[in-house]
């Protein structure tokens, strides 16, 4: 049988087709995509139907011959042999025929949330809120990628000969800058925002990925070992979702909240040509997710606390930050609903995106059959799962680093991270 949990609702695309065809549409699917899913849908119920009276009509037939005389039962036999060749080929029809509908079935999008605007692309989407002004320093600001370079913090050079392009090496304060302010991010959302801290594996299996959304879609993105069939994760989001996969949860304990640091891998390929200059886009950075697990009528809540967590992070380093709702033609196939957060970089001139907070619905749970249990014994339903970047790095370093340079050269550290780095000051080496 089909597995319950790779898809969309398939009674709802079943029952309001043209309406799933004009949602996704919104969010650039074809509606020939849903066209081929009823079809193949269809063909699928009718062979089902057949093998299911195959089947009646065998057993039917099994249960009458003890009954029979000895040349009936001979008779009986032979029709019973030629029913389960018949079957057999049926079944096997109709595995493959399922087998099409759910690779298809996992290729549509997530159906966006109303309250989402629509758009063709990041053009069309919509600033909230902006914090902060964006600084415009009395001198000259020097780019991150200049900045790093003089103060004997980040080498190019040497991450390149190493890995490739794309790669960068952080040494003495840099390093030491970048782990204080993950242990920061992640002591401030455990003490205080009520995560509990996941160390969970950079490696999953292909299973994984499925659920989370990220495959077959995204796969000439991700670094995939083919021996073992493991897959380098692009965002701690991606073993998260997987922590209570094909589990049934009591749903007194929702929502759940978890928070992890990775280091994250992306072969960047649908980038190519793009922030090629510094640190902003590199094959492997480091991140601090949140992640949460709702029931489905609190999840538009829980989107905010998301988006209000990565704002604390935000004010408290002194950054100027502005909150983006995404429109429709900007969401990905994941998110049903979606805000970025993106800081100001006065060397770089840009806003720099630092988290995406996103609400999937039950997309991700359905595709890792996640449920709840409302009470005991209570019908089991799927949660609603949701995850923001708390904060990204290296995005926030260069954010950092450009906001807090100085006249001299040098680079004031905020003073929630001076206990974390060790220093109030970064200097150029002597």
């Amino acid at each position: 049988m089909l597995a319950a949990a790779h898809m969309l609702d398939l009674r709802l695309i079943r029952e309001r087709t043209e309406w799933v065809k004009e949602q996704l549409a919104k969010v650039g699917c074809p509606g020939e995509d849903v066209d081929a899913v009823t079809a193949v849908d269809a063909r699928r119920r009718t062979l089902f139907q057949k093998v299911e009276a195959l089947r009646a009509r065998r057993s039917e037939i099994s249960r009458q011959i003890p009954k029979l005389s000895a040349e009936e039962r001979e008779t009986r036999k032979e029709e019973v042999r030629k029913l389960a060749a018949e079957l057999a080929a049926l079944e096997a029809e109709l595995a493959q025929v399922e087998q099409d509908l759910e690779s298809k079935l996992l290729l549509l999008p997530n159906l966006p949330d109303p309250s989402v605007p629509v758009g063709r692309d990041e053009r069309d989407n919509q600033i909230v809120r902006t914090v902060g002004e964006p600084l415009k320093p009395s001198f000259e600001p020097k780019p991150h990628w200049e900045l790093g370079p003089a103060l004997g913090i980040i080498d190019f050079e040497r991450g390149v000969k190493i890995a490739g392009s794309r790669f960068y090496i952080l040494q003495g304060w840099g390093a030491r800058l970048q782990r204080g302010l993950i242990t920061w991010m992640l002591d401030v959302h455990t003490k205080e925002h009520g995560y509990v801290e996941i160390y969970p594996p950079y490696l999953v299996k292909r299973d994984c990925l499925v659920g989370a959304g990220q495959l077959p879609r995204f796969a000439d993105n991700i670094y995939h070992d083919v021996e073992d069939d493991l897959w380098l994760i692009g965002t701690a989001e991606i073993p998260l979702t997987n922590l209570h996969r094909d589990e049934i949860l009591d749903g007194s304990r929702l929502p759940i909240s978890y928070v992890a640091y990775t280091a994250c891998f992306r072969r960047e390929k649908m980038s190519a040509g793009r922030d090629v200059r510094g640190i902003k886009r590199g094959h492997q950075f480091d991140k601090v997710e949140m992640y949460k697990l709702t029931a489905p009528e609190d999840s538009s809540a829980a989107l905010e606390q998301i988006v209000a967590d990565a704002e604390d992070i935000a004010r408290r380093l002194g950054l100027a930050y502005r909150v983006v709702l995404i429109c429709t033609g900007d969401l990905g196939a994941v998110a049903a609903k979606k805000y970025d957060l993106e800081v100001w970089a006065p060397g770089c001139a840009e806003w720099l995106e630092v988290s995406s907070c996103s609400n999937c619905t039950d997309y991700q749970a359905r595709r890792s059959n996640i449920r709840f249990r409302r009470a005991p014994g209570s019908k089991p339903e799927f949660v609603h799962t949701l995850n923001g970047s708390g904060l990204a790095l290296p995005r926030i370093m260069i954010a950092l680093l450009e906001t807090y340079q100085q006249p001299d050269g040098s680079v004031v550290i905020p003073e929630v991270l001076q206990p974390y780095v060790g220093t109030d000051r970064i200097g150029p080496p002597r």
